[in-house]
């Protein structure tokens, strides 16, 4: 019977062993090989919080990675409001951005806000550019301008 190494599983889940095919037959040792040591190295590291700071493997896998969950869905906002505010004479299109981002046009316009604005004007060291008109983007409703409200 099989002892559970549960550091060694979270590794191996994280980093899957590459499918053998036809074409990366040659490569394939080498692939294989790579995993292998990520899966050692990630083994190690969850062995060592373990022992030295109490952490669950598990819980602590999960956090990290909802951390970096949040750091991307950051970094897409940035980029967006990148897209929208920063790119002139045209900014990109909320359909393009839409399907970049796998998201929807009303979720890209809603994205981002002036805190996201603000922080890539400081990055950048410019100001964004004025807000795009209110005429609808095609792809992004019935083609018509907004109404005057």
């Amino acid at each position: 019977m099989a002892v559970n190494d549960t550091f060694a599983d979270i590794a191996a889940l994280l980093n899957p062993m590459p499918a053998r095919t036809d074409d990366n037959d040659d490569e394939w040792n080498d692939m294989a090989g790579s995993v292998w040591e990520a899966r050692e190295a990630d083994a190690e590291q969850l062995r060592l919080g373990w022992e030295h700071q109490d952490e669950d493997p598990l819980l602590s896998t999960l956090d990290g990675l909802r951390a970096r969950r949040l750091r991307l869905e950051a970094d897409m906002q940035l980029l967006i409001a990148y897209g929208r505010r920063f790119v002139y004479p045209r900014p990109y299109k909320l359909i393009d951005l839409a399907g970049a981002a796998g998201m929807s046009i009303s979720g890209v316009r809603t994205a981002y806000d002036t805190d996201e604005i603000d922080q890539a004007a400081g990055i950048l060291g410019r100001s964004p550019a004025p807000p795009a008109e209110t005429a609808a983007e095609p792809g992004a409703g019935n083609g018509q301008p907004a109404p005057a409200t």
